[in-house]
């Protein structure tokens, strides 16, 4: 995923109806998931937007139904009101970054469902370094899937990578959930699948948490920690707040070090 991307993975049970999700404390030092604590879960959600359960083995793929989904993502943790740009400015490798996450008044449609299309631009001292087009929608019971992203990476205004681009329904990807109807803590979720490009996990660790940006103070906010098994040395957390959606995040490992925090 663009914002620079557990322990156990997301099981969506067909016959219970329900989505299971994740919560926990909150903070600014990595952990582990294991260490967090628990807090009393949230009404799960009641409608199933799958016809089968999502699965963690090689054999991922969960059943998508065009007509249980919708390009309006109105999820409180992951809103995306379109025509709407939420700034950021943050550190990379100990240079300071500057970050346009742009809700675009256009869709694409992939594996028959019409998404939302997010421009997401990363500049360092007013130089391009990264840009990406990203697509989601939001299912029946109201958990946001990612479906796919197109990926750059720049370097004096010449592209020099595109790894990590992928599509839902091309060279066996499939998309994933990038934030539930009804986050819980402890459980896990795909957030997105191409074998050997992008295999991105979350686990929420809070519902409740408390974090302060440049924008402002946000409670009850929704922790995640997130891994890449194509780099198991990568961890990060990503703190999503009620109503305005991702705030900041904090990574570690591959060589890198990053923070992005929410300023308008």
């Amino acid at each position: 995923m663009s914002w620079v991307r557990t322990a156990r993975l997301l099981i969506v049970s067909a016959a219970a109806g329900t989505l299971l999700a994740a919560c926990g404390s909150s903070g600014t030092k990595l952990v582990s998931p294991t260490t967090t604590t628990t807090s009393p879960a949230p009404t799960p959600a009641t409608t199933a937007p799958l016809e089968n359960p999502l699965s963690i083995g090689a054999n991922y793929h969960p059943k998508i139904d065009p007509a249980k989904f919708t390009n309006h993502v109105a999820n409180r943790y992951f809103p995306l009101v379109a025509g709407k740009t939420l700034h950021y400015r943050g550190v990379r490798d100990g240079k300071p970054t500057e970050h346009a996450f742009k809700v675009t008044r256009d869709t694409k449609v992939v594996m028959g469902v019409r998404c939302a299309v997010i421009s997401d631009v990363v500049t360092q001292n007013q130089s391009l370094v990264e840009k990406t087009t990203d697509w989601y929608a939001q299912d029946a019971a109201g958990n946001v899937w990612y479906f796919g992203e197109d990926t750059a990476e720049y370097q004096n205004g010449v592209v020099t990578s595109t790894a990590g681009t992928w599509e839902a329904g091309v060279d066996k990807a499939q998309p994933g959930i990038v934030m539930p109807a009804v986050p819980r803590v402890g459980d896990a979720f795909r957030q997105e699948y191409r074998p050997g490009v992008a295999l991105d996990q979350a686990t929420i660790l809070s519902v409740d948490a408390r974090v302060r940006v440049p924008a402002g103070t946000f409670s009850r906010a929704v922790i995640t920690f997130d891994k890449n098994p194509l780099d198991p040395s990568k961890k990060e957390r990503k703190w999503y707040a009620p109503g305005t959606g991702f705030v900041q995040a904090i990574l570690h490992g591959g060589g890198h070090t990053e923070t992005t925090k929410l300023v308008k």
